[in-house]
């Protein structure tokens, strides 16, 4: 199946954060995107959650991830906030709660290709006893 997303990706620099050290938290996360720095954020954009996914399987989170996606879904897009101090280090971590003094990364996701929650589906499939459940196991 053929993915048709565009995600946007804002994180705020502080006064005290390195711009590139921003840049770096967003890149680990998302290694496709290309980064630019406006007016005290930190913006980039992608087309693919590949790597994203790989860490969601990795770190055994794929349950709390489809809970972000879906509970922040608003018609065909998802949003959902990542901690900076975790993504510089190469590690998923939902904001959830009140906001880190530093700002979270924010992501928006609007998916053309196929459905939101076939998208859904392939980036964090569902689970059973902590492991993916594939739609092939079902038929």
């Amino acid at each position: 199946m053929i993915y048709s997303i565009d995600v946007q990706i804002t994180a705020p620099v502080t006064d005290t954060e390195i711009a590139d050290r921003v840049a770096t938290a967003i890149t680990n996360i998302f290694p496709g995107a290309e980064t630019d720095e406006q007016h005290g954020e930190v913006v980039a954009e992608t087309h693919s959650l590949d790597h994203f996914s790989e860490l969601l399987h990795r770190q055994e989170i794929l349950d709390t991830a489809r809970g972000e996606f879906l509970g922040n879904r608003r018609g065909n897009t998802l949003a959902f906030d990542l901690k900076k101090q975790a993504a510089f280090e190469g590690v998923v971590n939902f904001a959830v709660g009140n906001p880190d003094e530093l700002g979270d990364i924010h992501v928006r996701v609007r998916v053309e290709q196929p459905s939101v929650e076939e998208f859904v589906d392939h980036v964090a499939p569902p689970t059973e006893e902590g492991k993916p459940v594939t739609q092939d196991d079902f038929e």
